[in-house]
């Protein structure tokens, strides 16, 4: 008891002794020690920020771009590669490199639930997926940037242009991507709608696997090339606008594209002397595959096929035609299975490694076994940060693809995308990643979307098509993006980045305001969790949809810890 209170107690006591009759006080209570304040307590501390996910290659020669993936701090990421990368700031502001919550990541293993109901950073999250009908997505109440303007977004799809259209003009939805070329004029003369284009940066081929005969047979190649009246697909099959091609490459991509440099004529009784050299004097029998999806590069699906069909018929290949659903046909022709089909291409990023690293450097088998020369050229192309230089190196590059034929390139096709004339913030874009976020209609909160087909899964990393990405990238960002409707990079998750003089490290330093949709605090080891997940292959995160990381593999090359082949 401290003193002062013990001194007025005990004279309290005296006094209601007097006050009773009481002449004698009990003897006094020694006083006990003052009580010692309590130590301090104190608050429990966050765990002090660590780096969980960096990764190193510990022999560079292994046969990938990536050398290492660091989180230097909480807020800055590091690549470091093996080569020199001009392009490697559009290539990872693609939506296969969206990135994602290292949290759900490691739950999850990169598969299950991730697949179908993953957590963005990006300004929409799902709010349900009804599989076969559509995909409803919502704004992201913890999105960084500025809200979307419409509170609702329903996707949905129809393979056929003609019904998207119907439902359109009934007002069941407020836009549609890749018109009916057949619809173009109507489309155009109703005030009610609005048609904007987009311009022919796509190709249209016929690819060959080479571990399929007679497709080993380089002759039996150019012999197929030679068939083909380019100009009658043109003419019969595409909007105006289209061309025939003469390369992979539209001519817009610069340095890439060669001047001047031709394709086969069509020419057909030099492709039978070829077949007849080849030891198929008589022709052959084969399957075509090919997807029943309207695309920028294929705009009537089974018309083109049937085309295809009729020309090769008449250098004595006797075509079978297969129609197949469009994620088992990717999957089938990325596993080499198909020995000949009919696909398509349209531009993600503005550098010639979109086109041809990809395609012809061994990220999938869809052509076979990789032509050695074509994949040297290929990437001397790629290091290559004079622009004149790479430009002649791609002279190089087009000449082998010519020479080899692991395809055959057929049009640059013209297409567009049609909007109700309601719709405010309506526009098309080059790369074919139009956002939600922008539009709006007076007077309604939700925008109806039709689009050719169903996403296949919500997890582009691992996947390669248009109708999976123009879904995720509304619900993922990228270190960097673009300029809506345009093909100007700007800063997305990243706020800014430096590069050596070599190009060989890239350092970004990422914002600090960011949450994924769940709430979950966004950082560097997001960042390199996402990337380590695709490039290592014993990563504990490396499942995906397929598992065959094709856009990784296709843009930078070998994956770590890859089993030996």
């Amino acid at each position: 008891m401290p003193r002062k209170l013990f001194v007025l107690v005990s004279l309290l006591m005296v006094v209601a002794m007097v006050l009773s009759g009481c002449t004698t006080p009990p003897a006094p209570v020694a006083p006990t020690s003052a009580p010692q304040p309590a130590a301090p307590t104190t608050a429990p501390q966050p765990e002090a920020w660590k780096a969980k996910y960096n990764t190193t290659a510990p022999d560079p020669a292994y046969g990938g771009a990536f050398k290492s993936i660091e989180a230097v701090d909480q807020y800055t990421v590091k690549f470091t590669l093996n080569v020199p990368d001009p392009a490697f700031l559009p290539k990872i502001a693609f939506g296969p490199f969206e990135i994602h919550s290292a949290k759900q990541l490691e739950a999850t293993g990169g598969g299950g639930a991730i697949l179908d109901t993953p957590l963005g950073t990006g300004p929409y999250m799902v709010k349900e997926w009804v599989r076969g009908d559509h995909l409803t997505l919502v704004p992201n109440p913890n999105y960084w940037g500025e809200a979307p303007k419409n509170k609702e977004v329903v996707m949905r799809w129809n393979a056929e242009a003609a019904a998207r259209l119907l439902e359109l003009q009934a007002g069941t939805a407020d836009a549609m991507d890749n018109a009916s070329p057949d619809d173009f004029a109507a489309i155009q003369a109703d005030p009610a709608l609005k048609l904007i284009p987009r311009p022919p940066t796509n190709i249209l081929y016929l690819g060959m696997n080479n571990t399929h005969k007679p497709f080993d047979n380089e002759k039996v190649r150019q012999a197929v090339a030679m068939a083909l009246d380019k100009q009658r697909f043109v003419d019969n099959y595409f909007p105006e606008g289209s061309t025939t091609a003469e390369q992979f490459m539209p001519p817009a991509v610069q340095p890439g594209y060669t001047e001047g440099l031709k394709w086969y004529g069509r020419d057909v009784e030099a492709a039978k002397a070829l077949l007849a050299e080849a030891g198929y004097p008589n022709g052959f029998d084969v399957t075509v595959s090919y997807r029943d999806v309207v695309r920028a590069y294929q705009p009537l699906v089974s018309k083109l096929a049937q085309e295809f069909q009729s020309q090769l018929a008449q250098i004595g290949i006797r075509v079978q035609l297969k129609v197949m659903e469009s994620g088992a046909f990717l999957a089938a022709v990325s596993a080499g299975q198909e020995p000949m089909f009919i696909l398509g291409w349209m531009q993600d990023y503005t550098d010639a490694t979109d086109w041809v690293d990809y395609h012809f450097t061994g990220a999938s088998d869809d052509f076979g076994v990789p032509y050695p020369d074509l994949v040297d050229a290929i990437h001397a192309a790629a290091q290559e940060a004079n622009p004149a230089k790479r430009a002649e190196l791609y002279v190089t590059v087009n000449e082998l693809i010519k020479k080899h034929v692991p395809m055959v390139p057929v049009a640059h096709g013209a297409n567009a995308i049609v909007y109700s004339a309601k719709v405010e913030g309506a526009h098309a874009s080059a790369l074919n990643n139009e956002e939600f976020r922008v539009m709006s209609i007076a007077g309604k909160d939700q925008i109806v979307w039709l689009q050719n087909a169903e996403p296949i899964t919500l997890f582009g990393n691992d996947e390669t098509d248009g109708e999976t990405f123009r879904a995720t990238n509304q619900i993922f960002d990228t270190l960097y993006w673009y300029k809506v409707g345009t093909t100007e990079l700007v800063p997305s998750l990243a706020e800014s980045y430096e590069v050596n003089d070599t190009l060989t490290e890239w350092t970004f330093k990422l914002r600090k305001d960011v949450k994924f949709s769940d709430g979950t605090p966004f950082d560097a080891n997001d960042v390199v969790a996402t990337f380590v997940a695709m490039w290592d292959a014993k990563s504990s995160m490396h499942k995906g949809n397929t598992g065959v990381f094709e856009y990784f593999g296709g843009f930078f090359g070998g994956f770590l810890n890859a089993p030996a082949q």
